[in-house]
């Protein structure tokens, strides 16, 4: 992930409250396990601690789904994001000190001497030979074993062994799955809420989605702190009338285009009901596979390619100009990615009911950005008089840089998400969490 990115974000963390089957896939002729359903509640959680890919953002912090789960024998209680837009699972590993300046472990991280099913896995194996991740595993030459390596926020990496051990969330059938055992991770942030590592929900081979074979679930991500709610498994639900839009996947391996991230085809924008002069090629992968359209519980906000950033930008401040001062300052890029940016008169919100909303458009689907979830108050950034810097929620990806679309998880907020890897598509809905949290409670 590229430069670094705005300073807090939410975390959404999850309860164990009810158990998630993670068995083989289900086939036609068995019946399907029924969906388990887990709450959600937001909170503060620096990512300095989150190794990221190449290909993902770099942010201070991020926003992802967080699952807790017991992993080894006997069982140890670890916190992980929950990520579909990576691959490899990690788990901070706790290990000897090596010296008494370094900083202690969590306590949520996982203690492989403690586990009597942990084990390494060789070089020789399958599983050291993927070519899915950013990084491949590499072959330590002394020990035999397979090793791994992971980018973190502000640029510097950890690499640990990729290892096996059996996960289980509740009391349901655990299952071994790999990830990698890192040896280390940063978290600047003192009053931060520990994770002790990541959950790749991706459709890479070393996902734990691939690995548990999970082939449907979905999340509705709450504007409030304790009304979200995460579904596991299949789920009819005769009340989400869902649209569905299919995952896009290029006909040829092409060099920039990410085969296991859930891409679907965005065909246009609109900005207060005002389709956007955007050429469909803008919006297509080109012939490399940059241009791919991203849907990511790794990212915060959304982003666009230059031109049609450079659209919505120029539609957003015409429809906004009478009643929402520009920011009018060239200099100013907030966190390197956000320059549509305005100005509100101090001890005021914004007018956030009269803001155009901004629609994506895609094939058999589409989601809308409204209200408060489309500016982002700047922190400690004043103006003459005291006035408050707000910035536009879409950023430029060119400026980050970035080669692809991607649909953070802010913008999905109030609208339900099912990932369905059976049919090759995603299903969208708006829908209040709450309301559908309750309803899912009488109905599971």
């Amino acid at each position: 992930m590229p430069p670094p990115l705005l300073s807090c974000l939410l975390l959404l963390l999850l309860a164990t409250a009810r158990p998630w089957p993670v068995a083989a896939a289900e086939s036609p002729t068995r019946p399907a396990a029924k969906p388990r359903a887990l709450p959600l509640r937001a909170r503060q959680v620096p990512a300095g601690a989150l190794p990221r890919p190449p290909s993902k953002l770099r942010f201070h912090h991020n926003v992802s789904l967080t699952v807790s789960l017991a992993v080894g024998t006997p069982p140890q209680n670890v916190t992980m994001v929950l990520d579909t837009g990576s691959e490899l699972s990690w788990l901070l590993c706790r290990h000897q000190r090596r010296n008494a300046s370094a900083p202690t472990t969590t306590a949520t991280s996982f203690r492989p001497s403690a586990s009597r099913t942990f084990a390494a896995v060789p070089c020789g194996s399958p599983q050291c030979s993927s070519r899915d991740l950013p990084s491949p595993p590499s072959c330590d030459a002394a020990s035999r074993r397979c090793r791994v390596s992971m980018t973190y926020a502000d640029g510097s990496t950890s690499d640990g062994a990729l290892a096996t051990d059996v996960f289980a969330v509740g009391d349901a059938p655990p299952l071994r799955s790999a990830f990698g055992c890192m040896s280390e991770a940063y978290d600047s942030s003192p009053d931060g809420v520990a994770t002790a590592g990541l959950l790749g929900m991706n459709r890479g081979t070393l996902s734990f989605v691939s690995q548990a074979s999970t082939r449907r679930f979905s999340y509705c991500i709450s504007d409030r702190d304790d009304a979200g709610v995460l579904l596991l498994g299949h789920s009819d639900i005769p009340f989400l009338p869902l649209n569905y839009t299919p995952l896009y996947q290029p006909t040829l391996p092409l060099p920039y285009f990410d085969r296991v991230a859930y891409s679907v085809q965005l065909l246009g924008i609109r900005v207060g009901g005002k389709p956007l002069p955007i050429p469909a090629s803008v919006l297509a992968p080109d012939h490399t596979g940059a241009g791919q359209t991203m849907v990511d519980s790794g990212t915060q906000f959304t982003f666009l390619l230059g031109d049609a950033y450079s659209a919505l930008k120029a539609e957003f401040s015409r429809q906004t100009k009478p009643f929402l001062p520009a920011l009018d300052d060239p200099d100013f890029v907030f966190q390197e990615a956000f320059d549509t940016c305005f100005r509100v008169p101090a001890g005021r919100p914004p007018p956030t009911a009269r803001l155009p909303a901004v629609s994506l458009l895609f094939k058999g689907a589409e989601m809308t950005v409204a209200g408060d979830r489309l500016l982002y108050k700047v922190p400690g950034e004043r103006r003459g008089g005291g006035d408050g810097v707000w910035c536009l929620t879409f950023g430029n990806a060119d400026m980050v840089p970035l080669t692809a679309y991607v649909i953070g998880h802010h913008h999905q907020m109030n609208l339900w998400v099912e990932y369905d890897l059976e049919r090759g598509r995603v299903g969208l809905a708006p829908v209040k969490c709450d309301v559908a949290s309750e309803r899912l409670g009488l109905m599971l």
